[in-house]
């Protein structure tokens, strides 16, 4: 007896007018097997050809099929899959005379050995969350490869939105998923918003009479039965079963019933549910991909399950295993909470004679305290992503990155490297821990790899959405000061939005109006020192004379380009001509350091704070010139939004700051002994000039480079002598080594350096090395490696050798820098995580070098231990 189309076809109807929508499930590659019925699909090669809409078969169903093609939201009409090849025919003809079939279009071909048909699944419930957008990726990676190993086949992404949850699903969230896997650049090649599609409707609530013609199919060949318990029967039978301590499952009171008591139970109009007939003794086997083989023993799991409910909706899992059959699916990769899924599924494909998908279930995303990533800890959906600053390039790498390697030190891939190196078979078993300031890294690392130029538009979208920009403003200067800001902020930042927020940052004046307000401990230590009342009162005199160099109204991003109108993003260095306003501040610089006898970090400092309002930035003119186009009458800039503070205002408060200055603050400490040290200096250079050395020779030997150095203290490195107990290879990455180290702690360092090409296991055991210790630990392809092992490097990079303290050096005493003073409060390291969020090493380490003697040097003042001077086989190089 079969299902009536028409009526069952109506309540679909129902169905998939609440409905339309998507989200994000599953994705991967698998090997299936199962005792039972063997799975194999239908050729792939076959020439794809659209099936006619099938003529209504009663008055009921050309209704519905009239309001499907009159809905507005409706994509294509709704029609059954087909390809020519295999098929699977359901019983019946179609009126008119044309054969009612399901095609299955890998039917009786290898699943594994056709092109990878790859589908996301996602429902529209809403927003797509990283561990959905990872298994899309996955999905996504499979089938691009597939179509550059197979150009003429059908190898494909799939999107198919999966709406049966009629209560949850919206066209809201649909549209959201779909907005956020363009953003991602996850396009796929088949889906719900393509008419001409072969294998749709893509939609679940647009597939109804696909479902129910198969649901007949299993009906008729007695795979599938009639169920007329009613909610209450279930109830108590649920009650009874729990009440034994047997798990509950359906019973099978209608499985084998009197077709007589059926019959009359459908005349008397009682509702009933459609139910699987799992066969005696049905087990069900897999091969997973992530999990390999994984079985169940059908009968006493599941029970007889529903396939279609009472009111005639198809149930999650009948929809999912229809769908990868007649659309060809030949892998499903998705998440591991699905993996009980594939039981049922699995049953049902076996019993419509249609090939099983291989499966790889990949373990869940967790956060840094181990729990199921969830909102609590932080940003968890694409779009929020979007909307922080992160490139869609950064954040598809690092989802690769989230239970896959390829099996090298390497953690940077651009999206054509991932395509050609992912492989399903390197996806991990164990969970991953989703690391917010690894994904900031990674994206820090994707932002330096493009131009300002080509972030300025990125950088822009920012600035609006944090509402800084002017309504209406002028385009040309509103990409005038946005490109401003990110050649400002281009070294460090880590997302787009930080050129925002370091605009906003530098355009305010954090100077407080009193000194005792001033909670800079660092600030109040420098003033007490004496050298910022007489610069900062030398900077007020010269802003009121008109005195003090201004950007240039005709050129203000002079400062950002050089001599050949390149741009300049590196801190230390600025542009401008001879005559523009970088060198006239550099002038202004010189002559204040002249007539005040400063210089170095005693003139800078109290410079930046006077001018900025912090102890710490960017370069001051480049500072300077954003506040300008900031300031200036057109600016585009919301001054109230941002907190603009012009530098006319600030002369005022840093005015009214320094009448609150301690008198004994007004002056350098020890001024005297300064000026005898300044006299002693001067009668050294009289006595070398005497004997006849050139000018440039007595500046060449007086010179230190310590004077024009402006970034962290060395003494925030916390750089230990430490021994290497044991060595060996990662086993998944093919560059890596594992150390244990000990730097006198109670227990070794783990720790993974990239020294496999440059050296042998035997080489390193036993070895004395210095590593820096106080760097957060982070995993290593999946080892925890907590700290670096220091070594130099030549210029290429083609040659890597230890810098290696003194034979005699105490294991566990840190490394000193002459000149420096490592002892008390201020000479203690930086912890972990500011020196991680400050990226402290990464400033200090274009200053450590090996001179030509192979020594490691730090401003040209070598790396020192309490047994003598470190050394490197290695002449004129970099220490990393």
């Amino acid at each position: 007896m079969r299902l009536d189309i028409a009526s069952m076809a109506l309540s679909l109807a129902i169905f998939s007018r609440h409905v339309r929508t998507a989200s994000a499930f599953s994705m991967r590659p698998f090997t299936a097997s199962s005792s039972g019925t063997s799975s194999q699909f239908t050729s792939s090669e076959s020439k794809r050809a659209r099936r006619r809409r099938p003529t209504p078969s009663s008055e009921s169903l050309k209704i519905l099929w009239e309001e499907n093609m009159l809905s507005s939201h409706r994509g294509s009409p709704l029609r059954v899959g087909a390809v020519e090849g295999s098929e699977t025919a359901v019983n019946g003809s179609a009126p008119g005379g044309q054969e009612d079939v399901v095609k299955f279009p890998l039917k009786g071909r290898n699943v594994e050995e056709a092109p990878p048909r790859m589908r996301f699944a996602p429902s529209p419930t809403g927003s797509l969350h990283v561990g959905g957008a990872r298994t899309a990726l996955y999905n996504w990676l499979v089938a691009k490869k597939g179509q550059l190993d197979f150009p003429s086949a059908d190898s494909a992404f799939i999107l198919r939105i999966e709406d049966t949850d009629v209560a949850r699903s919206t066209k809201e969230s649909e549209e959201s998923v779909l907005a956020d896997l363009r953003w991602l650049g996850l396009l796929w090649d088949e889906g719900p918003d393509m008419d001409s599609a072969p294998y749709g409707p893509y939609r679940q609530s647009e597939r109804g009479e696909i479902y129910i013609k198969l649901a007949n199919k299993l009906l008729e060949e007695g795979k599938a039965y009639r169920c007329f318990c009613t909610k209450e029967e279930l109830e108590d039978m649920k009650a009874k079963q729990e009440a034994e301590g047997i798990p509950p499952r359906y019973d099978g009171t209608w499985r084998d019933a009197d077709p007589e008591l059926v019959k009359q139970k459908l005349e008397e109009g009682a509702e009933y549910t459609v139910r699987f007939k799992v066969p005696p003794g049905a087990r069900v086997v897999i091969e997973d991909a992530v999990r390999g083989t994984v079985s169940w023993d059908a009968e006493s799991t599941v029970g007889d399950f529903i396939l279609l409910r009472s009111s005639g909706i198809p149930v999650y899992n009948f929809c999912v295993a229809v769908d990868d059959a007649s659309m060809g699916v030949t892998t499903v990769i998705r998440a591991e909470e699905h993996l009980t899924n594939t039981l049922r599924q699995g049953l049902i494909l076996d019993a419509l004679g249609a090939p099983r998908p291989r499966y790889a279930h990949c373990s869940l995303i967790l956060g840094e305290d181990k729990q199921k990533l969830s909102k609590r800890h932080g940003a968890t959906s694409c779009n929020q992503f979007r909307l922080d600053g992160y490139l869609p390039d950064a954040m598809i790498n690092y989802l690769a990155l989230l239970g896959w390697n390829d099996g090298t030190d390497n953690e940077i891939f651009m999206r054509d490297e991932l395509i050609e190196t992912f492989d399903v078979d390197r996806v991990v078993k164990s969970p991953s821990i989703f690391d917010m300031d690894k994904l900031k890294w990674i994206n820090s690392q994707h932002l330096k790899l493009k131009t300002v130029e080509e972030l300025t538009d990125l950088v822009k979208e920012q600035f609006d959405i944090l509402g800084f920009i002017k309504s209406g403003a002028d385009e040309g200067k509103v990409r005038d000061f946005v490109f401003a800001a990110t050649a400002l902020a281009k070294q460090m930042m880590e997302t787009t939005r930080d050129a925002a927020t370091n605009a906003q940052k530098v355009l305010g004046y954090a100077l407080p109006e009193s000194f005792d307000k001033l909670e800079d401990a660092e600030a109040k230590e420098m003033i007490a020192n004496g050298n910022f009342y007489p610069i900062a009162q030398t900077l007020i005199k010269k802003a009121e004379a008109g005195e003090l160099p201004l950007p240039d109204a005709a050129e203000p991003l002079a400062v950002f380009f050089d001599e050949n109108h390149n741009v300049i993003t590196e801190d230390n260095h600025t542009g401008g001509s001879a005559y523009s306003f970088p060198e006239a501040y550099k002038v202004t610089m010189k002559q204040i350091a002249k007539d005040l006898k400063v210089k170095g970090k005693n003139l800078f400092h109290p410079v930046r704070l006077a001018l900025t309002g912090e102890m710490s930035g960017q370069d001051v003119t480049k500072q300077l010139s954003l506040l300008y186009l900031a300031s200036e009458e057109a600016s585009v800039i919301d001054s109230d939004k941002v907190g603009v503070v012009p530098l006319e205002e600030r002369i005022v408060i840093l005015k009214k700051f320094c009448e609150t200055i301690p008198v004994e603050f007004h002056a350098p400490r020890g001024q005297e002994e300064q000026s005898s040290k300044v006299e002693r200096k001067q009668d050294v250079t009289a006595d070398k000039s005497n004997s006849g050395e050139s000018a440039s020779q007595v500046v060449a030997t007086t010179a230190d480079p310590i004077d024009t150095y402006d970034g962290p203290p060395i003494t925030s490195l916390d750089i230990r002598v430490g021994i290497i107990k044991r060595v060996w290879e990662h086993p998944e990455a093919d560059k890596l080594y594992c150390e244990e180290i000990d730097i006198g702690e109670e227990q070794p360092r783990q720790i993974a350096s990239g020294l496999r090409p440059y050296m042998k296991t035997e080489d390193m055991e036993g070895r004395k090395v210095l590593v820096l210790c106080n760097l957060k630990e982070r995993k290593m392809v999946g080892f925890p490696s907590h700290g670096m092992v220091l070594c130099a490097s030549n210029q290429d990079h083609s040659e890597v050798k230890f810098v290696n303290p003194p034979i005699d050096a105490k294991v566990g005493e840190r490394v000193t820098i002459p000149g420096f003073d490592f002892e008390g409060e201020a000479g203690a390291p930086m912890s972990e995580n500011p020196m991680a969020k400050k990226k402290v090493f990464d400033k200090i380490a274009p200053f450590l070098v090996t001179n030509k003697y192979g020594v490691p040097e730090f401003l040209g003042r070598p790396f020192m231990t309490s047994a003598g001077v470190c050394t490197s086989s290695i002449s004129d190089g970099n220490v990393a």
